[in-house]
């Protein structure tokens, strides 16, 4: 059981994540031939995601990005920043100065990924291997809760970087960082707006500049997307799960469309039987 709750804040949301060998929600990888056997406990039954409207979204324009960092602040200036900012707080999320200048707050992160990620096995599993002698690794995989968020308690000198990697370390995440990039999402003139941060951007900053509203500014981490999905980088036992997966929806899918022309089928056929002939 993985539970993630926010230490210094009874307001902020927490939630549990649990999982087992005998109430799996999805499919399980059985070859334990493999030189990495991994146990795949899935939280939806397609690996594609199903059709849906097309979001309401657009390339940021340019002279529409946040604008931050193109001038550094005076160390008043930030203070009165930080003050503005914890007048608009209703929770004890607050933002505080450092001595050196810098500052220290809350920043909220959505997880909004489409494939599994990776985490080491329960401590029974651990420990069956190591009674074994087994040099074989394990490691668990499964679906992130659609939606889940994470308050990070972070520095204005952290970076997104290093945002990813304490979200990782926080659910004990195994996968590479690299997989993964944070994005920033901002709603302005009923358009949603999508951009990656880069790996030196500092997130709290932003938070700061653009105050605590989660409409004018929220931060998502999503799969590092380059284009076509790179499958190399997943593993055999992982690729082999995904094919299981495509099978399982694709016979699902033909079930469905021999059903629908089943029906036609039987009522075209009723009404020919009921029709007198000319």
């Amino acid at each position: 059981m993985i539970k993630n709750e926010t230490s210094g804040s009874d307001k902020t949301p927490s939630f549990e994540m649990t999982w087992g060998s005998s109430t799996s929600s999805g499919y399980h990888s059985q070859d334990e031939s493999d030189s990495e056997f991994e146990q795949y406990f899935t939280a939806r039954t397609s690996f594609f995601p199903k059709s849906r409207k097309a979001p309401v979204s657009a390339n940021v324009k340019q002279d529409e990005k946040v604008e931050s960092g193109k001038q550094e602040p005076t160390t008043a200036e930030v203070q009165q920043k930080v003050k503005e900012y914890n007048a608009q707080i209703h929770s004890n999320l607050f933002m505080n100065m450092n001595k050196d200048g810098s500052y220290t707050g809350f920043v909220k992160v959505q997880f909004k990924l489409a494939r599994p990620v990776s985490v080491p096995p329960p401590k029974k599993g651990r420990e069956c291997a190591a009674k074994k002698g087994s040099a074989v690794k394990r490691r668990t995989s499964f679906y992130l809760p659609k939606d889940a968020s994470k308050y990070l308690h972070i520095s204005s000198r952290t970076s997104s970087r290093e945002v990813i990697e304490a979200l990782l370390k926080k659910f004990t995440v195994v996968d590479n960082p690299g997989k993964f990039a944070l994005f920033e999402r901002s709603e302005r003139h009923d358009q949603v707006y999508i951009r990656k941060l880069s790996d030196n951007e500092r997130p709290l900053r932003l938070r700061l500049a653009s105050g605590p509203n989660e409409k004018v500014l929220s931060f998502v981490l999503k799969e590092n997307e380059t284009g076509e999905v790179n499958w190399h980088a997943f593993s055999m036992p992982e690729l082999k799960n995904f094919l299981r997966i495509l099978q399982r929806e694709e016979e699902e899918h033909i079930k469905q469309i021999i059903q629908r022309y089943a029906q036609a089928r039987t009522k075209m056929q009723g009404v020919l039987a009921g029709s007198t002939p000319d």
